[in-house]
């Protein structure tokens, strides 16, 4: 191939990726380090906050931080894994006062598009969906670090290559989701506003 017609094709190779993101290949898949992964939630039992959290969520991750056309989070809880601490509250939360978990087992978010921000900061803008109500969020979040081992740490990682933390916080009003507005105690006792915190570590 002769020099002009080399640089003819990396020309046209340049332009199709530029209008075709997808092209440049996809975001980096992460898998999801439960041991090591958290959803909290806070919420105040009129002045006193009381926390718990899901023991059971699943996330599906695509990033890559130089390629934010092509990343997203899905996120399913399971809501009915809440654990507060104390059998009778979370049974409490469980029940058609609150969550209703029989009818609607999981929460869920799922972004449209993920935006940087700079300095390791972004935003997911999706849908947060409760029982059935579903709502447009921004969900701001952190990119705690990244880490590309060697290969003979490789080794003794049991072939993981590389190693990523995440953190994000959003605070939710419950009643807006239809979440404990049938029942006066919850309505009085318990506070509106739902501060939910996730952390995650995160592997290839």
């Amino acid at each position: 191939m002769g020099k002009s017609k080399f640089l003819t094709c990396a020309l046209l190779l340049f332009i199709f990726a530029s209008i075709n993101p997808g092209f440049a290949g996809s975001a980096t898949k992460w898998n999801l380090d439960k041991s090591h992964s958290q959803i909290r939630f806070s919420v105040n039992h009129f002045f006193t906050p009381v926390e718990g959290k899901f023991e059971k969520f699943d996330i599906d991750l695509q990033f890559d931080p130089d390629n934010m056309k092509e990343s997203s989070i899905d996120v399913t809880i399971h809501v009915n894994s809440v654990n507060t601490g104390n059998e009778k509250r979370d049974t409490d939360l469980q029940s058609a006062s609150f969550i209703e978990t029989e009818k609607y087992p999981v929460a869920t978010f799922k972004s449209k598009e993920i935006l940087s921000k700079g300095d390791n900061n972004f935003v997911a803008k999706g849908t947060l969906k409760i029982k059935d109500i579903a709502k447009e969020i921004e969900l701001p979040f952190t990119l705690l670090g990244l880490k590309e081992f060697s290969e003979d740490m490789q080794k003794k990682m049991r072939g993981t290559k590389k190693v990523a933390g995440f953190s994000a916080s959003y605070t939710i009003d419950r009643t807006e989701f239809g979440v404990g507005t049938g029942n006066w105690a919850a309505t009085l006792v318990v506070g509106g506003e739902v501060r939910i915190t996730v952390t995650l570590e995160t592997k290839i």
